[in-house]
């Protein structure tokens, strides 16, 4: 069964943006890993990952109606 995610990626990330973000089609429940893999967004890029404002792991399982924000590393010393 088919629903909608909406995608915000932050800084270096955001290359990988997909061009429906806004209202991306899934399958009901894919994980965060596989969306990564739709979008070919590698693993080790995506440090910090948020459904609705709480952190979320790569097993999550994403049902519809969510907001995806990945963020990437952050650098500096």
């Amino acid at each position: 069964m088919q629903a909608h995610i909406q995608i915000k990626l932050f800084a270096t990330l955001q290359k990988f943006m997909p061009a429906s973000a806004e209202n991306y089609a899934i399958e009901t429940g894919t994980t965060i890993r596989t969306l990564l893999q739709q979008i070919d967004l590698p693993e080790n890029k995506a440090k910090l990952i948020f459904i609705d404002g709480v952190k979320a792991e790569l097993t999550t399982v994403l049902k519809g109606g969510e907001r995806i924000g990945i963020f990437p590393p952050v650098g500096g010393g």
